[in-house]
């Protein structure tokens, strides 16, 4: 049962941003998510994506947006035109933020999409309940390029 949603009053508005492209939301706490998300920072060199966490304003905001429940932190969120576009999750989602990055990387997700999504969203489900235990929590650290910071929405 989802929880009901908070009255309009209290649900923040979206973060100023003029930005229309990919959003990829990510569990915030943890640890593996952060790798992924600095992974994905360092090979988009063109600067396509930009990043929310799950729990924050702009993800909070996004998730009731999209008609997805607000306290399930267990599979990214690929917004392909931010809180226009319709959200792809689990595997498409990883998938999806992939591709967004051009190149090889593009390829790599086509051949991905090409393993039967229930087989890949098992996968990615065994990797979701068991990611705390394997990678622990986030610890935040600094970036190790400044600039990365204007990628991530708050």
């Amino acid at each position: 049962m989802s929880e009901p949603a908070p009255p309009a009053s209290v649900v923040p508005a979206p973060p100023p941003t003029g930005y229309r492209g990919p959003v990829l939301l990510y569990d915030g706490e943890c640890g593996l998510c952060d790798y992924l998300v600095r992974m994905l920072l360092k090979r988009d060199c063109a600067a396509r994506l930009r990043f929310a966490s799950l729990q924050g304003v702009y993800g909070q905001v996004a998730l009731r947006a999209q008609g997805l429940p607000p306290k399930d932190f267990d599979s990214l969120v690929f917004l392909p035109a931010g809180l226009a576009g319709a959200p792809l999750l689990r595997s498409d989602g990883a998938l999806a933020a992939l591709e967004a990055l051009g190149g090889g990387h593009a390829v790599l997700a086509r051949i991905g999409r090409k393993a039967p999504v229930a087989i890949r969203d098992f996968g990615y489900r065994i990797v979701a309940r068991t990611r705390y235990a394997i990678f622990g929590r986030h610890r935040p650290s600094p970036l190790p390029k400044p600039d990365w910071a204007e990628r991530f929405i708050a």
